[in-house]
């Protein structure tokens, strides 16, 4: 089984995020690699069974422009085998908390097998450790019923 982690992060927060899910991930001996936006090519995709992706909003919500391509691969490819999961931090200041993270949950849920979501509140807290660990819970679970 292997698994991977595609984030964008500007402040640090999604990053930080990113790598307390990796790190969770290891605990159920799940190869999972880290991957940075700048460094992902959508043929990337098929080399996974468990695909997590982690994304800040932008501006009122709305999907950052380096995460696009991450996006319209998974639009565009054929992925319905694989079981996903998407994460991000927001600010609930604005009206549409977290709102990137909600128009990826829509997109993964018609095109792959979405097992969970996860939003954090601006940088990730003590509090949001077992948050983590559920989301990495959830996921291995829902593809151990898939697969």
């Amino acid at each position: 089984m292997k698994a991977a982690i595609i984030y964008s992060s500007v402040t640090g927060n999604t990053s930080t995020l990113a790598e307390i899910i990796c790190e969770n991930m290891s605990k159920y001996t799940i190869e999972t690699d880290l991957i940075p936006v700048d460094e992902f090519h959508p043929e990337q995709l098929h080399n996974y069974d468990i695909v997590t992706v982690g994304t800040y909003s932008w501006d009122n919500g709305e999907l950052p422009l380096e995460m696009e391509e991450v996006f319209e691969a998974f639009e565009d490819e054929e992925v319905k085998h694989i079981t996903t999961g998407i994460f991000g931090t927001g600010d609930s200041f604005y009206p549409y908390y977290c709102g990137a993270v909600d128009i990826f949950r829509d997109m993964l849920y018609v095109h792959t097998n979405l097992a969970v979501t996860l939003k954090v509140e601006l940088t990730p807290q003590e509090e949001d450790l077992h948050r983590c660990k559920k989301f990495c819970d959830r996921l291995a679970s829902e593809f151990a019923v898939v697969s």
